[in-house]
């Protein structure tokens, strides 16, 4: 072959190699313009959910279902909207008022709309909505991606998404949790992005509650579909099933950020089922976790001591910090833990928990939680409500009751 022709056959293969690089190009363009159309893309789905600035820190509230179950009415959802107001928790951040199930009629009206019940919300959910946002406050409801929801007294919103979506936007509604019951066998994975597109096209703002209780793991795909996730099965008012959702929700800890976060049910504080410490390490979990901070008590008649823990204004900063990042186990040692999270500010949150049945004495390293060794360290006591004295270097220790913690917030200053 003369130098000529292989010049040639070079040219030829340059060619065709810019031809096929050509033909992959326009075939991953149109592919992406696909995606676009039938707005399946994650990333734009995702933007959406964060433009809208909902749960760009976790949700505070109230919730129905702990306390009352199906015994609800618009009489005392109007009476605990009231309640948030003058105990003074609405200022401090719980705004939202969420119906759990049972509160419509077993069959949709002709139009195909869900119908509140006549016996239990005789004025309707807009009337109910316009009372909660005159306080100043935020309407939630429920419904399921099934056929009927977990109480099988009402239906659920499987093929009637968009539909149920509009009503609920023309209510007024500002949440929206979303159960997983009485469904027709598909995933949630295929079941719950359909509401996440009916709710983007209501035109009204309505934050995406997933209520799946964690069995596909929505912690790995929740982020594109709400904005929050159940992790766990249903809570229960006793320590053992509070520490064990506690234990699995910190699994997923670096999937929760600002607008998703890891959802281990609602809070149980003041129902009555666990002691005042216990409560204690309760509300110091879910507050570092970043959980949302809903209500699960009768807060029209919270004791004192109830009062003093939801309200603890210190330990509610942690949980609302805008870095939103949620603590972990750095530690295990048997029926001793650490858990740290860095927070706004060069600070980091500390929990020693002690899950044993006797006093002992738990030592947090510097080294476990990420701050340097030689660094001297202001620690303040988020249950004490004081800063203590001595200054840390390289280690802080406590001794801590059966079933207690103790919460800081650490801070450098050498």
């Amino acid at each position: 072959m003369t130098r000529t022709e292989k010049l040639e056959m070079v040219k030829i293969s340059t060619i065709l190699v810019m031809m096929v690089l050509s033909m992959v190009m326009m075939t991953m363009v149109e592919s992406s313009r696909s995606v676009d159309v039938d707005g399946d893309d994650s990333e734009i789905l995702r933007r959406h959910l964060l433009a809208n600035g909902l749960g760009v820190t976790p949700p505070m509230g109230w919730n129905s279902w702990n306390h009352f179950s199906c015994n609800i009415d618009e009489n005392m959802i109007k009476q605990t909207a009231d309640a948030l107001v003058t105990t003074g928790l609405s200022k401090l951040g719980y705004n939202y008022v969420n119906i759990d199930d049972c509160w419509a009629e077993i069959a949709r009206d002709n139009k195909g709309s869900l119908v509140p019940k006549k016996s239990t919300f005789p004025s309707g959910i807009k009337a109910l909505a316009d009372y909660v946002h005159s306080k100043g406050l935020k309407l939630g409801i429920y419904s399921d991606a099934g056929y009927f929801t977990c109480s099988k007294t009402m239906p659920g919103s499987l093929g009637y998404e968009e539909h149920d979506a509009k009503t609920f936007a023309e209510w007024g509604i500002d949440y929206l949790k979303y159960d997983n019951c009485n469904n027709d066998g598909s995933k949630p994975t295929v079941r719950y992005p359909v509401m996440t597109r009916a709710l983007m096209k209501s035109g009204r703002p309505i934050f995406h509650s997933l209520c799946e209780w964690g069995d596909m793991h929505p912690a790995l795909w929740g982020s594109p579909v709400g904005n929050s996730w159940r992790t766990t099965n249903d809570i229960k008012d006793t320590w053992l099933s509070m520490i064990s959702i506690a234990d699995m929700n910190e699994v997923y800890a670096e999937h929760a950020r600002p607008g998703g976060w890891n959802d281990p049910d609602m809070l149980e504080v003041g129902n009555g089922g666990m002691t005042k410490e216990e409560y204690i390490v309760h509300f110091s979990i879910w507050a570092i976790s970043k959980a949302p901070l809903l209500l699960g008590c009768d807060i029209r008649n919270m004791t004192k001591e109830t009062m003093e823990i939801v309200a603890n204004k210190e330990v509610i900063a942690i949980n609302q910090d805008p870095h939103g990042v949620q603590a972990k186990k750095v530690r295990m040692e048997g029926d001793i833990e650490v858990w740290a999270g860095p927070l706004s500010g060069y600070r980091v949150a500390l929990l020693l928990l002690n899950r044993g049945p006797s006093r002992t004495s738990i030592t947090a390293l510097w080294d476990d939680i990420e701050i340097p060794a030689n660094s001297i360290v202001q620690a303040r006591d988020l249950w004490e409500h004081k800063t203590l004295k001595q200054k840390f270097v390289g280690n802080l220790t406590a001794t801590v009751d059966s079933h207690a913690c103790k919460l800081y917030v650490l801070k450098p200053v050498a």
